[in-house]
């Protein structure tokens, strides 16, 4: 099946179902000579795991990672590393009333249709399961990015269902199983439990963000920064709209008000996301991601057989209420995947480009125009 490879020169290939015996991923490219273990990993995937609080799925997989190859010494050899995570708590039998059904909303439909045959377990390989590896992955190249270039990635929740919520502060997102912003999430809780009582589902929005990004990343036309931003969130799970910067706020913007002034010091606002002509400017990145309600919900709902029958579809078995919960690592993930392509790239395009500007930065330290170019 093709269409599991992300990236070209830092390639990651994902396999695996979501209840067979493992899932994982092969990375191939990363650059030889950084240090890394199964700890510079694991952090982001325990962020990820299910059974973490009572608002996501109770399905308990440690997801402990094991690096397999790539790594001699505790260090990077430039050869593929592969990252292997067990599945230690499937109950496939959950699965056997829908295994000739199809769950609306799910991937049943199309993945019978196209390929003949599909995995009920869970979803197989449609499962948000397969996010697990994406992050292992991201995980690299968040090391990698950090030690290269200082750019640091954080990701948030900034609605879920109808209720929006306001950005107070970046360290009140670990202390909640919500990756919230806010101090208090009593409300967010009760709106969760209520939610779970009527056997029905939200979906959510998430905002991540790149700092310290270097400047000139992005290969227009085609390969612009924000497009592969947008690609790569729009192949996470269940996502169904991507925004960069102002996004779809910029409609209802004049030009004078959008367009980002430039002073000597830097730009003054960042309605453009960090991207001008599918180019990073320097500034954070800033994308946002919709996504749609948990598909498996209890709430009895019209589907069909494979023998096109009619039929009632409860889907029983362990879920998210709202997956958007676990979304923020996998987002953030995948944003540093494109940032490390797009850093390779470059580095083996333009590494030896000189601008003019940075030819004034060598000769006139000083000057604050050549210190912000």
């Amino acid at each position: 099946m093709s269409g599991n490879t992300f990236g070209t020169l830092f390639a990651v290939t994902n396999f695996g179902e979501s209840h067979g015996p493992a899932i994982g991923c092969v990375i191939d490219g990363c650059p030889p000579g950084m240090a890394l273990t199964e700890a510079d990993i694991q952090g982001d995937l325990d962020r990820r795991r299910p059974g973490t609080s009572r608002h996501v799925t109770q399905r308990n997989e440690p997801d402990a990672v094991q690096i397999l190859s790539g790594v001699y010494e505790g260090k990077t050899t430039g050869t593929p590393i592969a990252l292997l995570i067990q599945n230690t708590d499937q109950r496939s039998k959950d699965y056997g009333q829908i295994a000739q059904q199809f769950r609306p909303g799910h991937a049943d439909f199309t993945y019978w249709k196209k390929y003949g045959i599909r995995d009920p377990r869970g979803g197989g390989r449609s499962s948000a399961r397969l996010t697990a590896p994406m992050v292992a992955a991201g995980a690299v190249a968040k090391k990698w990015l950090f030690e290269k270039y200082g750019t640091v990635f954080r990701g948030c929740m900034s609605q879920i269902g109808e209720i929006a919520i306001p950005f107070e502060s970046w360290e009140h997102v670990p202390n909640n199983p919500f990756f919230a912003p806010i101090a208090d999430v009593s409300h967010l809780e009760a709106y969760m439990d209520s939610l779970r009582k009527a056997g029905d589902s939200c979906g959510a929005r998430i905002r991540v963000t790149a700092s310290n990004v270097p400047v000139g990343l992005g290969e227009p036309l085609f390969d612009k920064m924000d497009a592969d931003i947008a690609w790569a969130m729009m192949g996470i799970n269940a996502v169904k709209g991507v925004e960069i910067g102002a996004g779809f706020a910029s409609v209802a913007q004049r030009g004078t008000v959008h367009g980002d002034s430039i002073t000597p010091a830097g730009f003054e606002t960042n309605n453009a996301g960090g991207v001008l002509g599918g180019i990073t400017t320097g500034q954070d990145l800033d994308v946002s991601i919709a996504i749609k309600p948990t598909s498996s919900i209890i709430s009895p709902r019209q589907s069909i057989d494979v023998n096109n029958q009619p039929v009632e579809v409860v889907t029983k078995g362990r879920h998210d209420p709202c997956v958007g919960i676990r979304a923020t690592p996998i987002a953030e993930a995948m944003l540093a995947l494109v940032v490390i392509e797009h850093a390779l790239r470059n580095r083996a395009q333009c590494g030896d480009v000189n601008t003019s500007a940075d030819k004034a930065s060598a000769s006139e330290p000083s000057s604050p125009q050549a210190s912000f170019l």
